[in-house]
């Protein structure tokens, strides 16, 4: 990775002390929500799969809240160009991926990727762990309260082209929801927010949080993009 700052890293548990009330949605599916309810990717059960986590960040900005996301480089092996969490693959540093190595994997990668100070964030959730076949990846989605904010931006252009933040508001738009068809045929929902189409296992992660949240609304699941949509 592009640069590590540990000192910067916190010990990492997991409250719900003092969370905003509209996340509390978000808190409750968290407790309840069962695998196969948000993917029908599950991890391997002979243990296959590289450990890696995500960064499901929260927070709050002038048009209420909003979720952190960032766009990979073009020039990356894996996942090129698509927008996704800040997160990776577990590095030893990170300890016990059985305990509390997915939560600091997901600090670690999103400071390496954004520049966030991960002072600032309160970690608050973990959804169960899901499996990107495409990658082998196992990813546990860490979910965050971006409690006191800071700047972000790109690190290494060579691993991002850019770092934003998403209103809660505009994914739930319908205006900015269609099903994006893969080349293979294979087909899920999409999000059309700045000038990006945010597919994949990310939509798929933020599709599920918006329905078991109850912040979803209607919208025309039969407006079909193809992956190579722009604005």
């Amino acid at each position: 990775m592009a640069m590590t700052r540990a000192s910067r890293t916190p010990d990492v548990t997991l409250s719900t002390e003092g969370l905003p009330g509209w996340l509390d949605p978000v808190v409750r599916a968290a407790k309840t929500v069962q695998p196969r309810q948000l993917s029908r990717f599950l991890p391997p059960e002979d243990g296959a799969g590289r450990q890696s986590a995500v960064l499901i960040l929260f927070g709050e900005g002038e048009r209420g809240p909003e979720l952190l996301l960032m766009e990979r480089a073009s020039s990356l092996r894996s996942h090129a160009g698509q927008p996704s969490f800040p997160g990776g693959a577990l590095d030893p540093q990170d300890g016990d991926p059985e305990g509390d190595g997915p939560l600091r994997a997901a600090l670690r990668e999103a400071e390496e990727e954004t520049g966030l100070d991960p002072s600032g964030v309160q970690l608050f959730g973990v959804l169960p762990r899901l499996y990107i076949p495409v990658s082998g990846f196992v990813v546990t989605p860490v979910l965050a309260w971006w409690r006191e904010p800071s700047p972000v931006g790109v690190v290494d252009p060579n691993e991002t082209a850019r770092v934003f933040t998403v209103p809660v508001a505009d994914l739930t738009d319908p205006a900015h929801r269609a099903t994006a068809v893969h080349p293979s045929g294979h087909s899920g929902p999409a999000f059309l927010v700045h000038s990006a189409l945010v597919w994949g296992f990310t939509a798929g992660i933020i599709d599920r949080l918006l329905h078991y949240a109850g912040w979803e609304r209607p919208w025309d699941r039969d407006r079909e993009v193809p992956l190579d949509w722009r604005s």
